[in-house]
């Protein structure tokens, strides 16, 4: 079962680290801003890109500042509905029980009927699974995945 987790968390590691790291150019609106992403677990692809606007931003925040520690799963499930990516508009540092993370870029995972759970990286690229109490259905309800 652990080696099950720990193959899902890195299959999802492949599948987020290029669409974070490598796309960055790609993403961009014209605006200067990296665009929030709809990732398709299933799928196994983007779905759907949006403007990074304040409101996003704003729901990235609020989720970060309503982190409560780190995640004892080591993976997520691999039956999960989407990832979300938001890029933050600006370095953010997150307090996940007795550690301290920069991170750029928020990743949600949204799996109906699991706990939410949040995916930072810090500038070393080295991976933080975190639990929040944010409400997500103001976001979902804005993203608008059918």
């Amino acid at each position: 079962m652990k080696l099950k987790l720990i193959a899902v968390f890195t299959l999802a590691l492949c599948l987020l680290l290029p669409y974070s790291i490598g796309a960055a150019a790609a993403m961009d609106d014209g605006s200067g801003q990296r665009q929030v992403q709809a990732f398709d677990v299933t799928a196994g692809k983007v779905i759907k890109s949006v403007p990074n606007s304040k409101e996003y931003q704003k729901f990235a925040k609020t989720w970060l500042g309503s982190v409560t520690g780190l995640s004892p799963q080591l993976g997520t499930n691999d039956k999960c509905g989407y990832v979300f990516r938001i890029p933050l508009d600006e370095i953010t540092t997150v307090k996940a029980g007795a550690e301290t993370v920069n991170t750029s870029d928020v990743f949600l995972f949204y799996c109906p009927g699991k706990p939410q759970l949040l995916l930072i990286f810090d500038e070393n690229r080295k991976p933080y699974l975190l639990q929040f109490t944010a409400d997500i259905k103001p976001f979902l309800k804005a993203i608008d995945i059918k």
